[in-house]
């Protein structure tokens, strides 16, 4: 064999997964067409959470008066917004890019298809491995929404390079990264209108979470539509119209711009996956056991391209359980352990949860027990002026130990951290009442709940 790993894309995965294998001294390729750094990098984690600074510094502005300030007005440069991000994604993106080229792996800077379950196609050569792990990630979706395609839309790839913002925005989908985005026009003065086909944003997760951003949303001036159903878009003149039905009656909106945001789909294109028998479920994703694993045992899947979550430190995590497993066949095999799954969504009030939800103990007839605390009743988050949102507590209902907890309001992504500690230790709500907590911070709204399960369980 040419090497004991091939990996396939240079990716958050991918690297991982590399870097991983080399470690093991094992020999290790890597195969990226390019350009290097891979989605989160350059088009997703770090490009949006740039800008999305931006956006929040021109609503804090905007509040001045209600802290005692002056106001200031506030103005948009859609162009140098972006060039900051490039500047500062330049700098990451290059670091990358070094870490790739390390002499300790060989670099491939083509596509790979495979021609058997053994050989990979890359250009005019072909590369034999004794294991091949595969981390193409994800590309923009496209949907089958009628008229859309004829009237013309933005994607995410495109907001993050435009150099003047419209007027006016109809943004399609209410997941992370369509939220994210939606706040952030609609904060640098572009009336925005959201529009999302289930009853409430964000909703793979609780509905109260994403109410209180649904009410920030509104508070801002943005139109906010949930349980809708698209009947068709056309484009007049300068004007894209939608029409569609919500509450049981028909609606228009007319915008100077579309924002397609509906989602993502696994990158398995070109890839030639027949050829090596791995299968794919109807979503187009990947199938992978828990150590990552495809029907091929010698062959994995690892990130956005098997469609299990889509966030890139559970992505790095099974980019190093795959490489482990397929350098290590003498060990004990590695799994991957939803256990302290965790998100953040970047909006104001942020979102941010680890483990269960209670959608997902309904679900799967998991007892628990549930209690939660409004930021509008903590001394911190009302000095801040930050009072939108709760967080929440899920414990087993015997032994207390916290099996999940979710936080929207302020600072929602650092302060979900003590709470995935906690669980990595499997700590009850005992244990998080015990834990000093000082006076004031945000910090310390995370005891409230505690108390009261801690009530629950007496």
């Amino acid at each position: 064999m040419d090497f004991d790993v091939v990996i396939i894309g240079g990716g958050s995965a991918g690297y991982a997964a590399a870097r991983t294998a080399r470690q093991a001294q094992a020999k290790v390729a890597i195969v990226d067409h390019g350009p290097l750094g891979g989605l989160c990098i350059l088009k997703g984690c770090m490009p949006t959470k740039t800008i999305l600074r931006s956006s929040d510094m021109m609503a804090l502005q905007r509040r001045s008066r209600e802290f005692g300030l002056l106001p200031v007005q506030a103005i948009a440069d859609l162009a140098a917004i972006n060039d900051r991000k490039n500047r500062i994604i330049g700098e990451f993106t290059q670091y990358r890019v070094e870490q790739l080229q390390d002499p300790g792996f060989t670099l491939y800077e083509n596509t790979a298809s495979f021609l058997s379950p053994q050989e990979v196609q890359v250009g005019t050569e072909t590369l034999r491995a004794k294991n091949f792990i595969i981390a193409t990630g994800s590309k923009i979706a496209e949907f089958p929404v009628p008229g859309l395609a004829e009237a013309g839309y933005l994607t995410s790839d495109d907001v993050l390079e435009m150099r003047d913002a419209p007027e006016s925005l109809i943004v399609l989908g209410a997941g992370p990264v369509a939220v994210e985005l939606a706040q952030f026009f609609s904060r640098i003065g572009v009336k925005v209108s959201l529009i999302q086909r289930s009853q409430h944003i964000l909703s793979s997760g609780d509905e109260d979470l994403a109410r209180a951003v649904e009410m920030r949303f509104r508070e801002e001036g943005m139109d906010v539509y949930t349980g809708t159903r698209i009947l068709d878009i056309a484009h007049n003149g300068n004007d894209r119209i939608l029409r569609f039905v919500h509450e049981g009656r028909e609606k228009t909106v007319r915008a100077e711009n579309i924002l397609q945001a509906l989602g993502r789909r696994p990158n398995t294109d070109g890839l030639n996956l027949e050829s090596a028998g791995v299968e794919t479920n109807h979503k187009g994703a990947i199938v992978v056991n828990l150590e990552m694993r495809t029907g091929q045992p010698h062959i994995f899947a690892v990130g956005d391209v098997n469609g299990l979550h889509e966030i890139v430190h559970i992505a790095i995590e099974q980019g190093e359980i795959a490489a482990h497993n397929a350098v290590h066949p003498d060990k004990p095999p590695r799994q991957m352990d939803d256990r302290l799954k965790t998100s953040v969504v970047f909006t104001d009030p942020a979102v941010a949860g680890v483990g269960l939800t209670e959608k997902e103990c309904q679900a799967q007839d998991i007892p628990y027990l549930v209690a939660s605390y409004p930021f509008n009743d903590h001394g911190k988050s009302i000095c801040m002026g930050e009072t939108h949102g709760h967080v929440k507590i899920l414990c087993h209902p015997k032994t207390g130990e916290v099996i999940g907890a979710h936080i929207v309001g302020p600072e929602a992504g650092e302060l979900i951290h003590p709470l995935i500690t906690l669980m990595y230790f499997h700590g009850t709500v005992h244990d998080l009442a015990k834990i000093p907590h000082y006076h004031p911070t945000l910090s310390e709204i995370i005891t409230y709940p505690a108390e009261d399960l801690i009530e629950q369980l007496a």
